[in-house]
């Protein structure tokens, strides 16, 4: 019988969570998803030094603002938990002195300052100092004493490590659910520590026993760990046990030149990398999040899901479950994808015109109320749907309109002096007579009557509309100008004029 899929995504909880690892948390739910399959959240803080306060709160807010929730985890333990590292720290030191007694792992003793003295004695013969098959039996470990000298140091209270014993000599022939096969030699690779005396496992161990016990089907990770793949396929071996699937997605590369992408390139460049603001605990800093930005985190999505991975056709908008139907881990691809800012802006535009008018007017009039005006949903309903073409965010609806509901204190200069000819005034002010006698104000209306009396004038158009919303709006843009009337009414509309034929 097929095991179900599970999958998992295993930040650290160092500070927030970058757009990189977003995109990994995606990638594994919509495998999961797709396969019918579990998407659980692990946190990996072995590392207590690195720990910061809040970091992990984060990480879930930013997994349900995103929309895609994990299935197991903190908050929503199964039968697999703890799903927090450090609350398994009793489970990691029988599984390394299972690697001690099968010959696979060894005690070493080597202090940090006689590392440090052989590294520096290394490079000043220009060469790189790695613990491993060519040097570990003239250091000061297990493979060189007896098992009761060493137990005496243990008991002595000296301080250790549990280093893996790679083996010499050998290709490891691995397969990359994105990169294929890739060929390892063994012989190039270090003793990496396993465990501490401390009590605490490092990354490699805690990662591949966690993975087995909870028992992960495929590995969905930054090509970042492509370099500990070896390490981690030999562990599994060492064990015993059956290997995961590993597939290693591409590095998120910055919008200009090469390299990752950081925090330092969406500050010059002025857009986040966080899925939501982030206060530094330590030093009080606050860094841009996506949601406080005003994108929309389908948006963001779906604008992730393309950043290394294509469906097989152009389209580039996709729903979720569609997104879900679609992906295939071999489809993404192993080059690095470039970050293109304005293109995430192009994704948050047309998830914003899909976004239904009542509700954007109904946080439209909260924001005009924080200015002290108190206009009908009605009619700020309508106002969203005559500008919201030309808003990306929800914050730009406000400069694009705000003519609706202010009369203009100033009007451009640019349009002035070309739009406004010395009859201007008295072409303006005879029109507002004749919309102050029309009845019905609509917008159809208004329109048959300006034209009806432009042809009877003998005027051109070009004569009267461009200095007419002028007058109304106070530059040249907005929408169709007999819709600003109908919703500014006939005695705004007038006075407008008027005022602006006097004051030009």
């Amino acid at each position: 019988m097929q095991k179900q899929v599970r999958v998992r995504f295993a930040p650290s909880p160092t500070g927030p969570l970058h757009i990189g690892g977003v995109r990994t948390a995606l990638f594994n739910y919509l495998f999961a998803k797709k396969h019918n399959g579990v998407f659980y959240l692990r946190i990996e803080d072995t590392d207590q030094n690195r720990y910061v306060p809040g970091a992990e709160e984060y990480i879930v807010e930013a997994l349900n603002w995103c929309g895609i929730p994990f299935d197991e985890g903190i908050g929503k333990e199964g039968k697999y938990g703890p799903y927090r590292q450090s609350e398994r720290k009793n489970i990691y030191k029988k599984y390394a002195q299972d690697l001690i007694d099968s010959g696979w792992a060894y005690y070493a003793f080597d202090t940090a300052d006689a590392l440090d003295a052989l590294r520096k004695e290394e490079e000043a013969n220009g060469k790189t100092f790695i613990y491993n098959h060519s040097n570990r039996s003239n250091l000061d470990n297990s493979l060189q004493i007896t098992p009761e000298e060493t137990q005496k140091r243990i008991d002595n209270g000296e301080e250790y490590v549990i280093r893996f014993k790679i083996p010499v000599g050998e290709t490891l022939h691995l397969k990359d659910m994105i990169r294929g096969d890739i060929k390892f030699d063994t012989s190039l690779l270090d003793d990496k520590v396993l465990f501490k005396s401390d009590g605490m496992p490092t990354y490699h161990l805690a990662n591949i026993v966690d993975d087995h016990l909870m028992e992960t089907t495929h590995v969905i990770r930054g090509e970042e760990w492509l370099p500990s793949l070896p390490l981690h396929v030999l562990l599994y071996r060492a064990f015993g046990w059956d290997a995961p699937e590993f597939a290693h997605l591409p590095l998120i590369l910055k919008p200009v030149g090469n390299g990752k992408l950081s925090k330092r390139d969406g500050d010059k460049l002025g857009f986040p990398v966080f899925p939501l603001e982030w206060k530094d605990p330590a030093t009080g800093t606050v860094s841009a999040g996506y949601r406080e930005q005003g994108y929309l985190p389908e948006a963001v999505v779906n604008f992730l899901a393309l950043l290394g991975w294509n469906p097989g056709n152009d389209q580039e908008l996709f729903t979720l479950d569609e997104l879900i139907q679609l992906f295939d881990v071999e489809r993404v691809h192993k080059a690095g994808a470039k970050f293109d800012p304005e293109k995430n802006k192009w994704f948050n535009h047309q998830y914003f015109q899909r976004q239904d008018n009542e509700t954007l007017a109904k946080h439209f009039a909260q924001e005009l109320l924080e200015k002290g005006i108190n206009k009908p949903v009605e009619d700020v309903t309508k106002i969203v749907g005559l500008v919201k073409d030309r808003a990306t965010f929800a914050s730009e609806l406000w400069s694009l309109s705000n003519y609706f509901f202010e009369t203009p204190a100033t009007y451009d200069e640019k349009a002035v002096a070309k739009q406004w000819k010395p009859d201007t005034a008295t072409i303006m002010l005879e029109l507002s007579d004749v919309l102050y006698n029309t009845l019905d104000f609509s917008s159809a209306n208004t329109e048959a009557v300006t034209k009806a009396w432009i042809e009877e004038k003998g005027l051109g158009m070009g004569k009267v509309m461009p200095p007419l919303r002028l007058c109304l709006v106070g530059e040249l843009k907005g929408p169709h100008l007999f819709d600003i009337m109908e919703i500014i009414g006939k005695e705004e509309t007038v006075n407008r004029i008027r005022k602006a034929s006097s004051a030009l």
